[in-house]
This record gives C-alpha cells, sequence and structure tokens, in this order.
C-alpha cells in the first residue's frame, strides 16, 4: 500500500511539473523513480555487455580498432557504482544511470561535461598510437595540438589573441599529456566542439561515436556510446555524459520510455529530456 501511495504521489508531482517550463529537469528527476531499466545485465563490465538488446535488434558492426568499437568495449565499474564529483564525494542524484565508465575524475574540477567527451576521444587516439592526431580548438578557435605542447610550446594568451611560443622542455610522457589536457580543459568546450566538428544534419547518419550538443556557457553534450538497429533500420541508441560540476562520466537512462530504457531513439524535434538537463535545442556533431 505504501509503495501504491508512494507512486501516486510521484505521478501527480510529474504531472504537476510538467506543466511549467522550470519544471522540466524536475520533471525528469522524479521519473527517475518510477522508471526501471528492463535491458540491464549487472554482470556486464563494459558499455556492450552491461545493456541487453531489445528484440529483433543488433548492435551495428565498427572495425576492429575503431573509435566506435573503443567506447562500445570500454570498461564499466561495477554495477550499482556511484556517480563521483570531482571532490571525491558521491553526487546528490544517483538514479539517472545504469553505468559508471572506468575513468577517473580529475580533483581539478576541470574535466566537464565537453572535456569528459574530449578526454575519451584522446585517451583513444593515444592507445591507438594516433598521438600527432591529438588536437582540440580552443573556443577563441585557435588550434591547440598535443604534438606541438610536448615539444614545449605554450599558448600567451592575452583577451581573444593567442599565440604559441616556445618555453618550456620537450615532454612526450603520460604525465605531461594529461597537463595538456587539463590546458584543453580551461580554454574549450561545447561552442569550440560545436564550432569545430562536422555537422551531421540528417538524423538517420548518426552513429555511434556522434555527440549532441546545445553549444553555450553553460551548454551540455552527451555522447552515443552504443548503437544497434532492426531490419526497418531503426536505430536506438546508449548515451552518456560528464556533467557540471565535473563528475564521472556515467550511461544514462531513458526516463522518457520506460519500456526501452537505457535504449534511445534519435530525438525528435528540439526539445529533449534527460537526467538533470533538458536540450532546448541541439545539433549531432561528430569528431573528425
Amino acid at each position: 500500500m505504501r509503495k501504491l501511495l508512494f507512486l501516486l504521489v510521484v505521478g501527480l508531482a510529474i504531472f504537476l511539473l510538467s506543466r511549467t517550463e522550470k519544471g522540466q529537469v524536475v520533471t525528469q528527476v522524479a521519473k527517475s523513480y518510477v522508471v526501471s531499466p528492463n535491458y540491464i545485465e549487472e554482470q556486464g563490465n563494459t558499455v556492450a555487455s552491461r545493456v541487453k538488446l531489445p528484440e529483433n535488434y543488433a548492435r551495428v558492426p565498427y572495425p576492429a580498432g575503431s573509435f566506435q568499437q573503443y567506447l562500445r568495449s570500454f570498461k564499466l565499474l561495477p554495477a550499482g557504482a556511484e556517480v563521483i564529483n570531482y571532490t571525491g564525494k558521491s553526487y546528490v542524484y544517483q538514479r539517472g544511470h545504469v553505468g559508471v565508465l572506468d575513468l577517473s575524475v580529475p580533483d581539478n574540477g576541470l574535466q566537464q561535461c565537453a572535456d569528459a567527451l574530449i578526454r575519451l576521444r584522446a585517451e583513444y587516439l593515444w592507445q591507438a598510437g594516433r598521438k600527432d592526431e591529438i588536437g582540440f580548438n580552443f573556443t577563441s578557435g585557435d588550434y591547440c595540438s598535443w604534438k606541438y605542447y610536448a615539444q614545449g610550446y605554450r599558448p600567451v594568451i592575452n583577451g581573444n589573441d593567442v599565440r604559441f611560443e616556445k618555453s618550456a622542455s620537450a615532454d612526450h610522457s603520460k604525465a605531461n599529456f594529461y597537463r595538456y589536457l587539463n590546458l584543453i580543459f580551461t580554454y574549450s568546450g561545447t561552442r569550440s566542439l560545436h564550432d569545430e566538428l562536422i555537422h551531421i544534419t540528417d538524423p538517420d547518419e548518426m552513429q555511434l561515436g556522434d555527440m549532441l550538443v546545445y553549444p553555450g556557457f553553460p551548454g551540455h553534450i552527451i555522447m552515443a556510446v552504443d548503437e544497434i538497429s532492426n531490419a526497418n533500420g531503426e536505430k536506438l541508441f546508449i548515451f552518456a555524459q560528464g556533467n557540471t560540476p565535473a563528475q564521472s562520466v556515467h550511461m544514462l537512462k531513458n526516463l522518457n520510455d520506460s519500456k526501452r530504457s537505457p535504449w534511445y531513439e534519435y530525438p525528435q524535434g528540439d526539445s529533449f529530456g534527460i537526467p538533470t538537463y533538458t536540450f532546448t535545442e541541439f545539433k549531432c556533431i561528430r569528431f573528425k
């Protein structure tokens, strides 16, 4: 009886909150208390093995060694792991995720939503032996590469004016790589990724590794970390996000479709709700 009463109260709260624009995020949070994902394999220790497939769907194949396979095979913390803030403390909201990626959260607070996805891309290129391809634009539009950072070049920034000078000794170590990423995290974000990367304008062309972004100050961004399709070509995705404050990268529940959660269709229209955030507009982008 108590459980039924609780569900009725939560349902009423969802209805009332949904009537106002300010209530959109709170509505998503409230939904998480009544949405239980149907496709979770708790013994799964990777993105792909954690989530089961709906009937008549199969994973879209990608080549071994590709960025897509890197994401799909990414190791997860054990089922039930909490999302942790950069302070080392548990994030206040723990009902919106189905898996936490085994990716460290620096205690400097810099690795926020866009930064977390930059980190995934950079770690992949490093692991794949493609280090000379590691580079990202600052919000100013200036390109900052790991190759030249490792050689000792550092940005000299004066407002929107950026130039690079050799002011440090060459250092190609992994520790210096993370110092480079901290620099990128400081001067890049959703706006720079939106402006720099490939735009996917046809929803049918979206694929694993693509991102939905609202470029702003602040904006937000999420990444597709798995992709499946059926015989009709209908696609579903698993999305993951970092967040602000900086916290664990985690796979999202789908609070809009309890029967398919955590699988998502490509969102229709401009408004798209995920746990703790509602996109009022977004673009689909892809790393080059």
